[in-house]
């Protein structure tokens, strides 16, 4: 990510006490119905990463190991909006990409209660 071309995207994960939910909207009022066109081709796999001409989608599995409450691993599932590139990124370039633009971020919240992020 650049500050000229800065990087768009949904972002939609767990915490250790509060269900799934958005934590970026990619700039979009309502994000569920892109979010479900781009995710849905990925079907049940844990570790998931696909190209399309739309957006670049990846699903995968905390890279910390967390898990939530209940004991699940906790998924980040992340659509992103295109931005010119000659490369094809491969699952291990998305994963580290997204998760560069988000761990710390989750890191200060994942451990927080629903209501605090509800404000």
């Amino acid at each position: 990510m650049n500050a000229a071309n800065p990087l768009r995207y949904i972002w939609a994960t767990r915490g250790r006490d509060w269900g799934f939910r958005f934590l970026r909207n990619g700039g979009l009022q309502d994000p569920l119905s892109t979010y479900e066109r781009a995710i849905s081709p990925l079907g049940e796999e844990r570790n998931a990463f696909q190209q399309t001409d739309e957006f670049i989608v990846v699903r995968f599995d905390d890279p910390d190991r967390r898990s939530d409450a209940a004991g699940r691993l906790i998924p980040h599932e992340f659509v992103l909006f295109h931005q010119a590139a000659d490369s094809q990124p491969s699952f291990d370039d998305v994963r580290r990409l997204a998760w560069n633009e988000v761990s710390e971020h989750y890191n200060s919240i994942w451990m927080l209660p629903s209501s605090a992020l509800d404000q």
